[in-house]
């Protein structure tokens, strides 16, 4: 029973960490992140090669997206 326990809690650390890890940048972060100009950011962005959300009324992206934009 302990050892159970002990692999559920592994589980939701898991499950936690990859929540955690598929974090949210703004536009100004993603610049930062990437040393590309705003301009070179949107541009990708209106050409489709680059993914976000505009939910919010402004840019933003997930992590992922962009490193896999950059290696794409």
């Amino acid at each position: 029973m302990y050892y159970k326990i002990l692999e559920e809690i592994r589980d939701l650390k898991s499950m936690v960490h990859g929540k955690l890890s598929e974090r949210w940048l703004t536009i100004t972060d993603v610049t930062n992140y990437t040393s590309l100009s705003d301009s070179t950011i949107r541009r990708a962005v209106r050409k489709g090669t680059l993914k976000c959300s505009k939910n919010t009324g402004k840019l933003l992206f997930k992590k992922s997206d962009v490193e896999r934009w950059l290696n794409g």
